[in-house]
């Protein structure tokens, strides 16, 4: 599997693990204290961390530091698009839309010049 694969599957995978640790507690926790539904989120990022910190460390062999920061917001919106909708019951809204209209223009300006691993650089 190439790297920039096993970036992307890794940090798939660490952000399902990251959405559910920043919001289901919303859902699931919410009669509990806080402290609880920290110690519960803090559990879960535990394991994204063991998914995040090597996809980066793979992706920044053939990324940018801000293509890998782009990559990891699209991924974001992906994962919590459904997210909101099937697990929080969440209405669909046009706000979705325009975000990722939004994103797909800043891929476009970090991807433009195709410079990509830890010495690319385009300096002002």
């Amino acid at each position: 599997m190439t790297p920039w694969m096993k970036t992307i599957l890794l940090l798939v995978a660490s952000n399902v693990f990251m959405t559910f640790a920043w919001y289901a507690h919303l859902k699931n926790l919410a009669d509990r204290p806080w402290v609880v539904a920290a110690m519960v989120s803090w559990s879960i990022a535990f394991f994204e961390y063991l998914l995040q910190v090597p996809a980066n460390r793979i992706g920044y062999t053939v990324y940018s530091l801000p293509q890998l920061k782009i990559i990891q917001e699209v991924i974001t919106l992906l994962v919590f698009v459904p997210f909101a909708l099937l697990y929080m019951k969440q209405p669909l809204r046009w706000d979705f839309l325009w975000a990722s209209l939004c994103l797909v223009g800043a891929v476009y300006f970090m991807f433009r010049g195709g410079a990509s691993g830890p010495a690319a650089s385009d300096s002002l």
